[in-house]
């Protein structure tokens, strides 16, 4: 039930996230004050955290839809295993959206 409700609440904050985006993208072709006053706000503290709660809505949102596909095939709808999913789900949401920021910071070689 709770990776079910995660599902639904990242899927709202994908909307907002995604107009962040947006928003970051109509500054990159604005001037350049707007996107430095834009880059400026990502790029503090408050804002990384706004991102990487993003990519984790992201991330997370992606793997439920992997997990409701297998389901489509009729496969792990026993309760159990139902539930080793979802749990799996989360736990690998987390993983994999640590290690997109650890390499997205070693890309850029900070």
């Amino acid at each position: 039930m709770l990776v079910s409700i995660l599902h639904r609440i990242t899927g709202g904050a994908l909307y907002v996230g995604t107009l962040l985006l947006a928003a970051w993208l109509l500054a990159a072709a604005g001037p350049e004050r707007h996107f430095d006053t834009v880059n400026g706000i990502f790029g503090s503290w408050f804002g990384r955290l706004v991102l990487f709660g993003y990519s984790w809505a992201l991330v997370n949102h992606m793997l439920g839809g992997i997990r409701h596909l297998f389901w489509d095939t009729g496969g792990g709808l026993e309760k159990h295993t139902a539930s080793r999913l979802a749990w799996a789900q989360l736990g690998a949401s987390i993983v994999l959206t640590i290690l997109v920021w650890i390499v997205g910071y070693m890309a850029r070689g900070t």
